[in-house]
């Protein structure tokens, strides 16, 4: 929104030599000293904690706006003020007299210059850093620490994403995306869209109404974001830039709280395959699409139109047998998908821990049993059988008809009861290598051994209790190496802790190369 409060409340200088020393995004809250969720007041300058730490950045607002009765003078005067702050980690302006963030700037573009101050200063810090990290590796015996590859030593060259407030679900999501190879080298070889020219050109673009929304592109901030990743130049990266186009284009994530992961991958996805669709930055979808032969030959898959790389990596086709048990009248129908939503079998539901003794490990191969499974509907689900031509009690039996080169399987933990909706906390065993597709097939005969083999690419799990609360980490390989995302953070790590995850999410990658015979 725009702020009518911007130019009674910015009132520092961008070089202001207030400001604390460090990297803002490290910056301490003066009242209790905590450097999580630091906000830069722009008015006074003073760091306080966010809303979601102890709060005290919205307490000095509200601190100003106390009636001083004894200078009446200056009363209307502290009103005004001290009323808009800045996040230290995402550079995103927030007006607590609006109550929501801010897009526009004074006459003088005083938040720019402020924002731009405090990038230079994260900048600053960040280069000192890493030469004063790299001379301890160089000079002391931290080396072995380090990985070692073919007997050198190398560098973790992985970024993490900077929450942004509550957007762990987004992180993890964007991180197991950024290690599927096909999918992500395809957006990164996309071209950039020009947003700004003249003397802005080249410089960091924040959003504002009057650049106006044709210029807001998800394909093109996704495509910035994967690009940012893996370049080994910064350990975190803020993709506030994204989620504001995400803010833009899905209603439903507005806001700061918690989100599923699902949820939002599917939106994610449907939305790039829809930008892709229309074209991108002058350039016809199906010219981009032509240019990679490998993901448009074979590719049969469409969804809501002709097929983009959305539909070309993730799309696959299920037939849905619907068979009337008065008269035996059979209905096929073929679906395609970019995922299969597996329910845990109930008798699996009480078993939180693969090392728990009561009964046996449920696995993946349990829930995809459960999905392909013949079953009968129930009441609620009555069939129209066009030949007795009323709802009669029917079988439903789905098939895999086309398996897509990435298969991604969302494992329903989280649940509706009368009020409330639980979290299944089941260990779900799966595997890391080897995972065979062939008996869920239509026709498997048509299928070559090694295209229904899958080897694990990334793993999202969630932790907590709740799909409204909680927090998201990732787990995803990459130059046969596994890591952990959890937001800024990442780390090496190694399979035996990946396959004891409780898995929410897992991508598989189909298998191209012969390899071993371990199959799931």
């Amino acid at each position: 929104m725009e702020c009518p409060h911007l130019s009674s409340s910015v009132c520092i200088a961008p070089d202001s030599a207030k400001f604390p020393n460090g990297s803002p995004s490290s910056w301490c809250c003066s009242v209790c000293r905590s450097n999580k969720s630091p906000w830069v007041c722009l008015t006074c300058s003073s760091v306080h904690c966010g809303r979601y730490v102890n709060g005290h950045a919205k307490k000095h607002y509200e601190d100003a706006q106390i009636p001083l009765t004894n200078h009446k003078k200056s009363e209307k005067q502290e009103k005004a003020q001290h009323t808009v702050c800045m996040d230290c980690s995402s550079y995103s302006t927030y007006c607590y007299r609006c109550d929501d963030f801010v897009i526009n700037d004074t006459k003088l573009g005083l938040v720019q210059k402020v924002r731009e101050h405090l990038q230079n200063l994260e900048n600053s810090a960040f280069t000192a850093d890493r030469h004063r990290k790299r001379k301890l590796l160089e000079n002391s015996s931290l080396n072995s620490k380090l990985l070692k590859v073919n007997g050198s030593t190398t560098a973790i060259c992985a970024t993490g994403l900077r929450n942004l407030g509550n957007t762990c679900f987004m992180n993890a999501i964007l991180q197991s995306l950024s290690n599927i190879e096909q999918f992500c080298c395809y957006f990164k070889a996309l071209p950039a869209v020009e947003l700004r020219n003249g003397k802005t050109a080249g410089r960091r673009t924040y959003h504002t109404r009057s650049q106006g929304d044709s210029n807001v592109s998800l394909v093109e901030e996704f495509r910035k974001t994967l690009c940012a990743l893996w370049q080994g130049s910064q350990t975190a990266f803020s993709p506030e830039s994204l989620f504001y186009v995400v803010w833009k284009i899905m209603p439903n994530f507005r806001g700061y709280q918690q989100q599923d992961a699902h949820e939002f991958m599917r939106y994610l996805l449907d939305h790039l395959h829809l930008e892709l669709q229309g074209g991108f930055n002058g350039i016809s979808r199906s010219s981009i699409l032509q240019e990679n032969s490998t993901l448009s030959a074979s590719n049969k898959c469409c969804i809501n139109g002709a097929s983009t790389v959305v539909t070309a990596i993730f799309g696959g086709i299920l037939q849905n047998e619907v068979n009337c048990l008065i008269c035996g009248t059979e209905s096929r129908k073929f679906d395609p998908f970019l995922d299969l939503s597996l329910d845990i079998p109930s008798q699996f539901r009480n078993k939180r821990s693969k090392n728990q003794e009561n009964g046996p490990v449920c696995s993946l191969r349990d829930c995809l049993r459960s999905f392909t499974d013949l079953e009968e509907l129930d009441e609620t689900e009555l069939y129209m059988c066009h030949k007795c031509k009323k709802k009669q009690k029917s079988t439903k039996k789905f098939w895999i008809q086309k398996l897509p080169k990435v298969l991604c399987l969302h494992l329903k933990r989280f649940h509706w009861t009368a009020y409330l909706r639980n979290k299944v906390d089941t260990y779900v065993e799966f595997p890391l290598r080897g995972l065979d597709m062939k008996c869920y097939l239509l026709e498997p005969e048509n299928s070559g051994p090694e295209n229904c083999l899958y080897d694990l690419a990334a793993v999202v799990v969630h932790h907590g209790s709740g799909v409204g609360s909680g927090h998201y980490t990732a787990y995803a390989t990459h130059e046969g190496r596994w890591f952990h995302f959890n937001d800024s953070t990442v780390t090496l790590t190694d399979e035996d802790t990946v396959v004891k995850a409780k898995a929410y999410i897992l991508f598989y990658v189909e298998r191209q190369a012969k390899a071993g015979s371990d199959k799931l």
